[in-house]
């Protein structure tokens, strides 16, 4: 799906108030309601908004501990590990990648112990071969997508006439 700018407009909008309903996000935008709800429901349905759910701070949440986990896996054992990694609270996400590693995974830990418990939980695994842990220090950029939509979003003009 492309992008307008209005499209832009409106994700930002939702990033920055995301309990915004539709007449408060058309009187931002100066748009009509019913142009705000068409897009709304039109960037649902392609699947570029994927939820509305708050954003969590593990560290306020009581799981300060950060860390990025690789793997690599026996020979034909990804769906295996995929079960096995669902099965573990502390894993946030897991990637396959290419490279060294098979899989790629980001965890948080209330304390020191509490990664080690998930480190030993992956290294029972039948399937993982071999583990590397990588501690986070600090955040320097935190995850974001508005600023890739913007450089695409950038050159097209708004398909609504009222949009400026």
């Amino acid at each position: 799906m492309e992008l307008d700018q209005l499209d832009l407009a409106l994700l930002t909008a939702l990033r920055d108030r995301p309990r915004a309903g539709p007449l408060e996000l058309s009187r931002l935008l100066s748009v009509a309601r019913a142009t705000v709800q068409a897009r709304i429901q039109r960037l649902e349905d392609a699947g570029v908004i994927t939820g509305y759910g708050p954003d969590v701070d593990l560290e306020a949440a009581g799981h300060p501990l950060s860390a990025f986990v690789t793997l690599e896996i026996a020979q034909g054992a990804l769906e295996e590990v995929a079960s096995e990694l669902e099965a573990i609270p502390t894993i946030l996400e897991a990637y396959v990648t290419t490279g060294t590693a098979d899989v790629v995974c980001r965890v948080a830990a209330a304390d020191h112990a509490d990664l080690q418990d998930t480190l030993l939980d992956l290294n029972r695994s039948g399937s993982v071969v071999r583990s590397t842990s990588v501690v986070v220090l600090g955040t320097l950029i935190r995850p974001r997508v508005l600023p890739l939509l913007r450089r695409t979003a950038a050159s097209r003009a708004s398909r609504s006439p009222s949009y400026r």
